[in-house]
């Protein structure tokens, strides 16, 4: 039985000091629901409990960043790593060229070669905030499929992996047969022989035994082990999925009306992060809880016990929010996500520093203004928080207008520098939701 107290120093997180006791890990995967298929349960039950494996999840660059729909995928490999085993995540700077037809109605748009190379390079560095590099027994690793493939011509490809691959077999494939009456190029049809011959490059150059995925893979992950079986003499490799994440509405998960949850923080504020999390539906919490953050089965157990006792207090969203948004972006843009969260809340917006402010009202209404000094009534119809005058008069005076969290009833009010939050913001709240935005050049 493999043990090992695991300290795991990322950009901005630690993994807390315990021991994770490798026997039990398929179980605790099981109890999370993190098991969607796995080949042989039992022979890869026995081989973790016997030796430390080698195991490996790829992720293709068809962004400039990963979203929350990879985490799945990326924190199990970081499961297996608290248990001892050896993690390699394999970004597809090859088969990001060539476009996964898993999950997909329609062709992929083919990105350029220095396009791809640039987007590769920002997903290592994301990836390394989740798994250790340092470790001194079962250090992660970072590859790259273009190693290999990028040099690969193609009658060696036709010849030596190609010859592997029956027709029917690949037609099968649930990845083509959901594309056969839309139509599928020959491009993305040879997708699942690239990913297969991934995987016996890094049985034969790393002695890696498994792959995970998400669901959608599961046809890439079973052709791999077909082509490491035709290959290899005496091979045993395993393929193992997570589930695909779903929500209780039907909506998809990852998504918000802005689009993407992205974990570039540029692309997606810690704020926003946050607040995608916090406001998940009563129905769905519990299971994130299991799949995403490393809460104990007994953390978890008392958070539903809380949930079903008092949902109003949302403690389950809470933890979840806050275990999230601190793996991803540390412990200062947690502290500050809930900042932002507080003052809005309560309306203390003087509390709050300009970046915060960014953050917080990023998808508000703005307006941008040039000038010293304005009356408050005629930005607020400049601005069009209000309609006319006469209303902003009528607002201001029935104390319906905040500026920076305070109420305003002077209809002479004349906002100046003083009003501006380092020179660069100030807010107007109408009523007790409408925030508005005033932006300075």
């Amino acid at each position: 039985m493999l043990t090992r107290p695991f300290v795991l120093l990322g950009a901005g997180f630690l993994f807390l000091q315990k021991e994770v006791k490798e026997m039990d890990l398929l179980q605790d995967l099981q109890w999370r629901g993190l098991i969607n298929q796995v080949t042989d349960e039992e022979g890869l039950r026995k081989l973790l409990s016997e030796e430390k494996v080698t195991l490996y999840s790829g992720f293709d660059p068809t962004a400039d960043s990963l979203h929350i729909g990879h985490l799945l995928p990326i924190l199990t490999l970081r499961r297996f790593q608290l248990a001892g085993h050896q993690p390699i995540a394999l970004v597809g700077g090859a088969t990001g060229l060539i476009g996964d037809p898993s999950g997909k109605k329609s062709e992929r748009t083919l990105n350029a070669k220095e396009v791809v190379v640039q987007w590769s390079e920002r997903i290592k560095e994301q990836l390394s905030r989740f798994l250790d590099f340092e470790a001194a027994d079962n250090p992660a690793k970072i590859a790259n499929n273009y190693d290999w493939i990028g040099s690969l011509d193609v009658i060696s490809f036709l010849r030596d992996v190609g010859k592997h691959f029956g027709i029917n077999y690949m037609l099968a494939k649930e990845s083509v047969q959901s594309r056969i009456e839309t139509g599928i190029s020959f491009t993305e049809f040879s997708y699942m022989i690239l990913q297969s011959l991934d995987f016996l490059k890094l049985y034969q150059n790393e002695n890696c035994r498994l792959q995970i995925g998400g669901s959608d893979q599961w046809g890439n992950i079973t052709a791999g082990l077909e082509l490491i079986r035709k290959t290899e003499e005496e091979a045993k490799a395993f393929g193992l999925t997570v589930p695909l994440v779903t929500k209780a509405d039907g909506t998809k998960f990852g998504k918000t009306e802005g689009g993407a949850v992205w974990l570039d923080k540029e692309k997606t504020s810690p704020y926003e992060f946050y607040q995608f999390w916090i406001n998940t539906d009563d129905r769905d919490v519990i299971k994130y809880l299991k799949y995403f953050t490393f809460l104990s089965k007994e953390e978890i157990e008392q958070l539903e016990k809380e949930l079903q006792e008092a949902p109003e207090k949302r403690a389950a969203q809470k933890a979840l929010a806050e275990e999230m948004t601190k793996l991803v972006h540390g412990e200062e843009a947690l502290k500050q996500a809930i900042k932002i969260s507080e003052a809005l809340f309560s309306g203390s917006i003087s509390t709050l520093t300009a970046d915060e402010i960014e953050q917080g009202f990023k998808d508000v209404p703005s307006f941008e203004y040039e000038g010293e000094e304005v009356a408050l009534v005629e930005l607020l119809v400049a601005s069009k928080i209000v309609p006319s005058k006469r209303q902003a008069r009528e607002d201001v005076t029935n104390g319906a207008i905040y500026v920076n969290g305070e109420r305003v009833q002077d209809v002479n009010k004349v906002l100046t520098k003083e009003d501006r939050i380092e020179g660069r913001f100030t807010v107007i709240r109408r009523g007790k939701k409408k925030y508005y935005l005033i932006r300075y050049k």
